[in-house]
């Protein structure tokens, strides 16, 4: 246990001090300009908007699950908390994504960001209470939501002084996934739904590939759809696969 616990504690500390050591990472001026720019039935930018009622029926579902759940569907009560940040961060993000996509810009971007954060920490921190350590998953809960809002908040600000930086951002998205997946591999849980959370992981890893490849995915399907698109509806799926790992545990009663 002490080997697992030094290991996952040196891959976050190996994971923030690359963070420092690598050299700011500004945003591509491209990053705002999406392959699908088609309208529909009057709203800008329509599938990469609509696509987001993805997130509000995968982070509503998992609401519902955790609202309905039978006892033992959670090992501990207070792993509500976590679980709900991570919907209600899911939920609020297709809020700030359709925003967004209405008119893209940095000023909107923020609010897209800010919820996933929430979302990030709170599936790292129902990990931690599960598979590793309980009372410093509680401890520290708060201080995750605040470095997520925070990395976003710096982003947005340096954007704003001419000096974009992605770092802190990049660490909370893709540090938090990292060690989601070492935590997996780490502390394997026997009848926890361990599969459903491999699952999701490698969906958001697809979104992250259709993210990167918007334009040739639009121009590949004849431009029927672009890879933001998808990229929306495959996450959503990776949300989904947490919600399914939840209702398997002790049978949280149907909705």
């Amino acid at each position: 246990m002490a080997t697992r616990h030094a290991t996952l504690g040196a891959a976050t500390i190996a994971v923030i001090g690359f963070a420092i050591w690598w050299p700011p990472v500004a945003q591509p001026p491209e990053y705002l300009v999406f392959a699908d720019q088609r309208a529909l039935f009057g709203v800008p930018n329509a599938l990469d908007a609509m696509s987001n009622l993805a997130f509000a029926f995968a982070g509503a579902a998992g609401l519902l699950t955790l609202a309905r759940r039978r006892p033992g569907a959670l090992t501990d009560g207070w792993l509500v908390w976590p679980y709900a940040a991570l919907f209600t961060g899911v939920v609020a993000a297709s809020v700030g994504s359709t925003y967004f996509h209405l008119a893209p810009d940095n000023a909107r971007l923020f609010w897209d960001r800010l919820p996933m954060t929430v979302g990030f920490m709170g599936l790292i921190t129902a990990l931690l209470a599960e598979r590793v350590h309980r009372s410093l998953a509680r401890a520290l809960f708060v201080p995750l939501l605040t470095v997520g809002a925070a990395s976003v908040a710096y982003w947005y600000w340096s954007e704003r002084h001419g000096m974009g930086d992605l770092r802190p951002y990049l660490v909370v998205q893709f540090g938090s996934l990292a060690l989601v997946a070492l935590i997996l591999v780490l502390y394997p849980s026997a009848g926890s739904g361990s599969a459903y959370l491999v699952a999701g992981l490698a969906a958001y890893a697809a979104a992250k590939g259709l993210e990167l490849a918007d334009a040739p995915v639009f121009a590949a399907t004849g431009h029927m759809v672009s890879g933001h698109t998808l990229k929306h509806l495959v996450a959503a799926g990776g949300v989904a696969c947490v919600v399914a790992m939840l209702r398997s545990r002790a049978g949280a009663r149907r909705i």
